[in-house]
């Protein structure tokens, strides 16, 4: 028979199929597997063929589609499917313990971009082990959150039920499918109720995780997971198992020092040879770098092996447009697109961005203008930053000045280098060096007042975070001056979407204030989970740069943002 691990990679090595580095080292040692006799001696390792085929006939013949625009049709495995099938079922390993032959893939890695069929390949391989293999076998699907489970659980159900011959011997309730139909004639046999196999689903939020007893796990997008509290319940569930198989399906993502880094570290280190793991099938469809994402379009199919067949050209040519201008669109396009996983060592802004060419104004230019507070308070010896942002409805460009604020303190025990910087802006009347160990923040409150009473600029509302900010707050109502609590963390996600299109847009004047420029500079995003949200943070967490300007700059937009109608009302009537 012939064999599709071989077709695979005999086309690969032909030019005609195109894969990266990574899945080439684990194709180059099942490549062995399959077909060197020495090799096969030497590790006790055996083909069969008829057990991968039986698998992928089962998929083909009894599986269909339930999505648009392939709901109903027949399940057709491409090339790089029926080469991972086989690879999981065909190779058997002798098992001392168990003195007979066992399946060698117990453990399976299949890191694929999204929009590749990853979710209803697995559920399918998982619905034909469940019919092909033995009496009793149940399955578990899971993930980080109900949703995502329920979805692997959803589609083994509903291919399931597109197929007549499967839907007649099982059944679903709420509680998961189980073999056996109320209108089955027959009361004995694998495919009745005598079989107590069962499918089943579990989230991080599902309790009793423990005491469970399965012979294939899945854990859909575990890119999520910030540690392996749901993942191990589940391996060890299996340690009962003559063959186990246990899934983890995932795309990269955006939580950094979470699980799937750490396993995506071991098994770099597997394929690699520095550390041995013979039970774990690594296939991953990656990037060998970023750079050729930008410059060479046939290198998306190794990160996209369905592209083309499962997955659209047009859709994934659209993205990469829509993402060179866009940091928010890039980094979740890179990850979720083409497995480049996106972290703390990038700016978030460029330097061109930043460096905008708008002219400098006079702060007479703004007298009597109506204007957003926004101030970053300091923890004990750091610096501290208050800015006014002022909005022109009708020409769209925002001015904002701002008063940096640092203690002597700080001065004395930071570097060379940043001493020179901060005298240097406090020579220019940017920064305000105070004489006490903290800042004092009625300094901050004199500088808003001083706004009204030398120019006439008033801020009818003043975004701020609740760290340490009790006497600003009580002082600045003193004053009468209305106050709007601004969270610093994932509630900035679309403030940092506008001032980022501002900055790429010319729209936003800042002065060229140097230090504005240098908190721009060192901000990072970080992004929650699922990538939909991101959050200002140092760059590679270095503590010694300073971003309180780039956070004054987003406080103001977001309290801007809740404040728009009203503050472009109070402009147009002046």
């Amino acid at each position: 028979m012939n064999s599709y691990i071989v077709q695979y990679y005999d086309e690969i090595k032909a030019g005609n199929i195109i894969v990266g580095h990574e899945l080439m080292l684990q194709l180059d040692k099942v490549i062995l597997e399959v077909k060197d006799p020495i090799y096969q001696a030497v590790h006790k390792i055996k083909i069969d063929f008829e057990e991968s085929e039986k698998h992928i006939n089962f998929i083909q013949t009894k599986c269909k589609h339930f999505e648009a625009p392939y709901a109903g049709k027949p399940f057709i495995l491409e090339l790089f499917q029926k080469a991972f099938v086989e690879a999981i079922f065909a190779i058997q390993i002798y098992d001392e313990e168990l003195g007979r032959y066992v399946r060698k893939y117990q453990d399976i890695l299949f890191l694929v971009g999204r929009k590749n069929g990853k979710t209803p390949l697995i559920s399918a391989i998982c619905l034909s082990e469940w019919f092909c293999g033995p009496t009793g076998l149940k399955v578990l699907c899971a993930s980080n959150d109900d949703t995502q489970a329920d979805l692997m659980f959803q589609a083994i159900n509903a291919m399931r039920e597109e197929s007549p011959s499967l839907e007649k011997v099982t059944r679903k309730n709420l509680k998961g499918i189980f073999f056996g139909n109320p209108k089955q004639k027959k009361k004995k046999g694998k495919f009745t109720c005598q079989n107590k196999g069962n499918i089943k689903k579990l989230s991080a939020k599902t309790g009793a995780k423990e005491g469970r007893n399965i012979g294939i796990g899945a854990v859909d997008e575990v890119f999520e997971m910030e540690d392996d509290s749901t993942v191990m319940p589940i391996r060890q569930a299996l340690s009962t198992q003559d063959e186990p198989l246990y899934f983890e399906l995932t795309t990269e993502g955006f939580t950094n020092d979470g699980y799937l880094d750490e396993r995506l570290k071991e098994a770099r280190k597997v394929l690699k040879g520095e550390k041995q793991n013979e039970r774990w099938l690594i296939w991953m469809y990656t990037q060998d770098n970023e750079q050729e994402v930008w410059q060479n379009e046939q290198s998306w199919y190794k990160s996209n092996p369905g592209l083309g067949k499962i997955k659209k050209w047009t859709f994934l040519r659209r993205m990469i447009e829509e993402s060179r201008d866009s940091t928010s669109k890039k980094a979740f396009v890179l990850a979720k697109d083409f497995n480049v996983k996106q972290n703390n060592a990038q700016a978030w802004l460029q330097k061109k961005d930043i460096e905008n060419d708008l002219p400098m104004f006079d702060m007479e230019d703004l007298r009597g203008s109506i204007a957003i507070g926004a101030v970053d308070l300091s923890e004990t010896g750091d610096l501290t930053n208050a800015r006014a942002l002022i909005y022109n409805p009708k020409t769209r460009i925002k001015y904002t000045i701002s008063k940096y604020f640092i203690p002597q303190s700080k001065l004395e025990t930071c570097s060379e280098e940043d001493r020179a910087k901060f005298k240097q802006w406090a020579k220019e009347k940017h920064l305000y060096i105070c004489e006490d160990n903290e800042v004092n923040q009625s300094d901050v409150v004199a500088w808003f007042v001083m706004l009204f009473k030398k120019y006439k600029i008033r801020c009818i509302y003043t975004g701020y975070d609740k760290w340490q900010a009790k006497a600003f707050v009580n002082e600045m109502k003193d004053y009468g001056f209305d106050l709007e609590k601004i969270g610093q963390g994932f509630d900035l996600s679309n403030a940092m979407n506008s001032l980022e299109m501002d900055l790429k847009n010319n729209l936003l004047n800042y002065n060229q204030n140097p230090i504005d420029k240098y908190c721009l500079e060192n901000v990072t995003a970080k992004w929650n989970s699922s990538g939909t949200k991101r959050m200002p943070i140092k760059v590679q967490g270095d503590a010694t740069k300073k971003i309180d300007g780039a956070v004054t700059m987003l406080i103001a937009y977001e309290t801007l943002d809740r404040y728009r109608k009203e503050y472009v009302d109070i402009v147009s009537r002046r």
